[in-house]
């Protein structure tokens, strides 16, 4: 394939590229041969790679109903909601808050919806709520709070229908050529599954890096931590940390069991100043979600303790450190949009912002190193992003709507 005419960052101001057998194999201007797409001057880009992505519970959002603040404001329009579908079937509710209508158990959902099975999922992923219909469906007993119990709780559900056909044709309508599925506990079967979707794919735990998930309640100490990933080595890992006791713990095992190439902090959602540095010397990239605090910034500035407010969600300072970083939309907890990410990283107001290139370049690193960008190069795998306009103009907007193709190994997953 030859895409003429195309603005590619480091190549001058327009260029010709040839694909053969799914690499770039020519860039340059007036290459010979017959066009096959004809790039108009738009930007010819590395395609988009989401970092850190939950695609079957993404793919589940069709067959669930949307119970977050931005959908729901009230008690009564939760219990409208939980309602809608049709009587005695389940109902698979997500992105609940406490904000609003305060902490749920099977009580409370059979105060809102009491005829028919309701679990619904916090908006974080960690927590499922089920209602005593729900509980008696399933032989389970208890207050219906299920904290980070999906693997277990998989079976007593009934099949939910997975829309990835629909995950796959939207994500590369945004350019979206690869995902880092960042599941802790990936279920059997689920590389097949999701082998469905027409992106490259990377599936924590069963790929390189393996997920690791700490919770406060269940904190290992630093030592009992680098035991584990002692166990683990040489591969890689994705630490999950949250909050800033993670964040150190993982920082001590680190330091004791020494980083491999390929190691990385899971949103480090609160990285105090002091431990920047220390992020430093180790060398772990920081796959972070920058559009959290532009999101969740009403909830944040009740739910999050003041002293941890002023390290959410860094960018500026990690990258100005030297720190590797990069980004995940964390889909479906957060925006499924890139785009919207980028938007995000710089337009926040708590001096963390990025320049526009900056914040690109939080989705075009290589799947396994997430912060080493991928360039557009003789010899580079060809997927690839074609945009509508040059990058500069591209840049002022950060546009999801400016994607106009995007191509895997050269080949289209969207219309050219």
């Amino acid at each position: 394939m030859l895409i003429r005419n195309v603005d590619v960052e480091g190549h001058g101001p327009m260029v010709d590229v040839r694909i053969e057998n799914g690499r770039i194999a020519e860039i340059g201007p007036g290459l010979p041969g017959p066009g096959d797409v004809d790039g108009r001057g738009g930007a010819l880009l590395p395609g988009l790679h989401d970092h850190h992505v939950h695609l079957a519970a993404l793919a589940a959002e069709t067959a669930s109903v949307r119970v977050g603040p931005a959908e729901v404001r009230d008690r009564t329009a939760l219990a409208a909601a939980l309602m809608s579908g049709p009587a005695g079937e389940w109902v698979r509710a997500v992105g609940y808050h406490e904000s609003v209508a305060g902490e749920l158990d099977r009580w409370e959902l059979d105060s809102l919806a009491p005829d028919r099975p309701v679990r619904v999922q916090h908006r974080t992923g960690a927590l499922w709520v089920w209602n005593s219909a729900a509980l008696r469906a399933a032989g389970l007993e208890g207050d219906g709070r299920f904290w980070r119990e999906d693997e277990r709780l998989r079976g007593f559900v009934p099949p939910v229908r997975l829309d990835l056909e629909g995950v796959g044709r939207r994500a590369a309508a945004l350019g979206v050529t690869g995902f880092t599925n960042a599941d802790p506990h990936p279920a059997s079967g689920l590389t097949q599954m999701l082998s469905a979707l027409p992106q490259r794919l990377l599936v924590m735990g069963v790929d390189e890096p393996v997920k690791l998930m700490l919770d406060d309640p269940t904190l290992p100490t630093p030592a009992q931590l680098a035991r584990v990933i002692g166990e683990i080595r040489p591969r890689p890992v994705a630490v999950h940390c949250v909050t800033r006791v993670q964040l150190l713990v993982t920082l001590l095992a680190l330091d004791e069991v020494g980083p491999v190439d390929g190691d990385r902090i899971e949103h480090g959602s609160v990285i105090p100043a002091e431990t920047i540095p220390w992020l430093r010397r180790l060398g772990v990239t920081v796959v972070t979600q920058p559009h959290f605090p532009v999101e969740r910034g009403e909830a944040y500035a009740t739910d999050v303790d003041a002293d941890d407010r002023p390290h959410l969600y860094r960018c500026r300072t990690l990258t100005e450190a030297g720190i590797p970083l990069a980004a995940g939309t964390d889909a479906p907890y957060g925006t499924a949009d890139p785009w919207a990410v980028m938007r995000a990283a710089t337009r926040r107001d708590d001096g963390e912002q990025l320049q526009p290139g900056a914040a690109l370049r939080l989705f075009t690193g290589e799947p396994q190193h997430p912060a080493r960008t991928r360039r557009l190069t003789v010899g580079a795998v060809a997927d690839l992003c074609l945009l509508h306009v040059p990058l500069r103009e591209a840049l002022r907007t950060l546009s999801g709507e400016l994607v106009r193709a995007a191509y895997v190994s050269g080949l289209p997953i969207t219309p050219a």
